[in-house]
């Protein structure tokens, strides 16, 4: 490593005003945190002054090198202050100064001693330091620093010694229950932050395409700590023993440096695992807990609904109604191939959603108990169907989330009640005792309650298939603007999962009104920044905004997330109002969807699409007319 290495333009200031040793110091330390390498400003600012109590580092010529040596710095590094006039740094000093180099340095042996040896040789040229005196900026005086090391060293390092740690300090989780937008923003926050804080950093994302960067376990085992930023569950007993930051995903957007700081600081709880699947959510609050088991649920449903849901919408597309309306979808080979394979597929929608909540509850043993139950609500089976041959009575989505909530919490008492069975039995537990008596006992429950949730799940769906235009419009302005309050969040989330109930159910309006509404804010942004508010944005947030078009379009509502966090007292209400007008509008259009993501690729499957994309556009250029209005010129 040479020593030109350790500086950088934003840490060096020419013709700066300081009156004193004081006002020195500050501006220095101030510069050396713009490192990034220095985790505790008030700690190493402590330890420069408790160094030049020991011994006063003006080495003459005009010069001063204050240094410290001290953990809270993780990497070294130069800063550089030379002033316009010079001052008295001490009272004895035989001259005034005006050129100060101040090193930090880790706990990394004597590593500050070989800094000050290479700078000390190249200072000590007096016509060099002359030199650096008649620069006239900060990239002149570091060019001058590189070419005097360049010359006097060529490419020698200044030190033997192991600078930058070999392995990474801090790892990171993140997962969202879509796997899309807020898993890979929580994710580049995170990096971002650990290496503005100088902290080698690695961020595993367990997104819609599977883990991506997956953490070793030889990474695992140097690491400092781990921060999971998740609202689902995530494969943690490959963690036990370290300490482990357990937070929400929304945590690893906002607060990254909290996050990791925890880490630095040593205040992280040791993780100790016990084969359950832990809470993501650091708050610890049951309603936490049912939110994040209902959306590892919904996460994983997704896929084969949104499959199927596109291929079933496509053989609608494809038919000829005229040939036999009540075989609709099924008249021509190619419409019964879509229809056929999109049918199976959504067929397993609520084994799957069921399953996947009962894992999170009760991780792996709860996976079997789960889909089973899941199954029993799509079929209807109940104790009068079997016993007296009446109909069956699907429970549908309510009954599915209902069974997977059962399933989870089942296994994990038939896990407590037999942890005291000998030794010898433990094999035999998960793989006889928590399906066997899972199934039988979810069995007998779901055959108990499908009957009473099969008659909520019809009257919802009877209710939502008699309403009139106004309150028919009515909800789809609230599910449209619950898209917008929190884009991603438990309320967006909770429109969803309506909407997609709805679907299930057969009620293919309240889906189109749920899409529609999470499409306009990322709209709302980009029309604000590109058209509407050239005077209202900076040239950055202009720039960025042109993403947010693709992003709405894609029906991907976290798009206007940073803008939202950054300005939420006027983003929030536009979006919201933008979102619940469209959202309106698609309901009072009579526009369908049978298709519950794809944004704007499935809108040749929507009944009614020119009205849906005149009710897109209309909410979201209100949002964004609104949201303009709002905001304040940039001064």
């Amino acid at each position: 490593m040479r020593l030109i290495e350790l500086f950088s333009r934003e840490a060096t200031a020419i013709g700066v005003t300081a009156p004193d040793k004081d006002a020195v110091i500050d501006r220095l330390v101030d510069l050396q945190f713009t490192h990034g390498n220095i985790t505790d400003k008030a700690a190493y600012k402590k330890a420069i002054y408790a160094r030049e109590a020991e011994f006063s580092t003006y080495v003459g010529n005009g010069i001063v090198v204050p240094h410290a040596k001290t953990p809270v710095v993780v990497k070294p590094s130069l800063a550089v202050v030379r002033l316009a006039q010079p001052i008295q740094y001490n009272p004895d000093d035989d001259e005034k100064s005006d050129l100060f180099f101040m090193i930090a340095a880790p706990m990394n042996g004597d590593l500050h001693v070989d800094i000050l040896a290479r700078l000390m040789s190249m200072l000590a040229e007096d016509d060099f330091v002359a030199k650096l005196r008649l620069t006239k900026n900060p990239g002149e005086f570091l060019d001058l620093l590189d070419q005097e090391e360049e010359m006097r060293f060529g490419n020698d390092s200044f030190t033997d010694q192991q600078v930058v740690d070999d392995h990474y300090r801090i790892l990171c989780v993140t997962a969202c229950p879509t796997g899309i937008a807020h898993t890979f923003m929580a994710a580049e926050n995170l990096q971002k932050a650990g290496t503005a804080m100088g902290l080698a950093t690695k961020v595993e994302t367990n997104g819609s395409g599977g883990a991506k960067n997956v953490l070793t376990a030889e990474e695992i085992a140097q690491c400092d700590g781990i921060v999971i930023a998740a609202d689902k569950n995530v494969e943690m007993a490959r963690f036990d023993g370290k300490p482990v930051v357990i937070t929400r995903v929304a945590d690893g957007i906002h607060k990254p440096n909290e996050l990791i700081q925890q880490i630095v600081d040593g205040t992280a709880p040791i993780y100790h695992h016990k084969g359950g699947a832990p809470a993501a959510s650091s708050g610890g609050s049951a309603a936490g807990g049912v939110y994040k088991h209902l959306m590892n649920g919904i996460s994983h449903m997704l896929p084969f609904v949104v499959g199927g849901g596109i291929l079933i919408a496509l053989s609608f597309l494809l038919d000829d109604y005229s040939i036999d309306p009540s075989n609709f979808g099924m008249n021509t080979p190619l419409a019964a191939f879509f229809k056929s394979v999109g049918g199976d597929a959504f067929g397993f929608m609520l084994p799957v959603l069921s399953g996947f909540i009962a894992m999170s509850i009760a991780d792996r043993p709860g996976l079997a108990v789960g889909f089973v139950g899941g199954a029993l609500a799509s079929s209807g089976l109940s104790f009068s169907s079997i016993f007296s041959g009446a109909a069956a009575v699907p429970s549908g989505f309510l009954g599915a989330m209902l069974a997977g909530f059962v399933a989870g919490y089942l296994v994990l008492f038939l896990e407590n009640a037999t942890e005291k069975l000998p030794a010898s039995l433990n094999g035999i537990r998960p793989m006889l005792i928590y399906p066997f008596c899972g199934i039988l006992c979810v069995g007998i429950v779901m055959c108990a309650i499908n009957p009473i949730m099969g008659a909520i799940n019809n009257g919802i769906a009877a209710l939502l298939n008699s309403m009139g235009s106004t309150s028919a419009i009515l909800l789809g302005a609230v599910v449209g603007g619950m898209m917008s309050v929190d884009m991603g969040g438990p309320v967006n989330k909770a429109a969803y999962a309506f909407g997609i109930a709805a679907l299930e159910s057969g009620n293919y309006g309240v889906m189109a009104a749920v899409m529609v509404g999470g499409m306009v804010p990322p709209i709302v942004i980009a029309l604000s920044t590109t058209i509407f508010g050239r005077k209202k944005w900076t040239e950055e947030e202009r720039n960025n905004g042109i993403v947010n078009y693709i992003m709405g379009l894609c029906f991907i509502s976290e798009g206007a997330i940073p803008y939202a966090a950054g300005d939420p007292g006027r983003v929030l209400p536009s979006c919201i109002v933008g979102s619940a007008i469209s959202g309106a509008l698609s309901m009072a259009f009579g526009c369908t969807l049978m298709a519950p993501h794809g944004g704007i690729f499935v809108f040749p499957t929507v009944g009614n699409p020119l009205m849906y994309i005149v009710a897109l556009l209309v909410g979201s250029v209100v949002g964004a007319l609104m949201l303009t209005a709002m905001k304040k010129d940039i001064q």
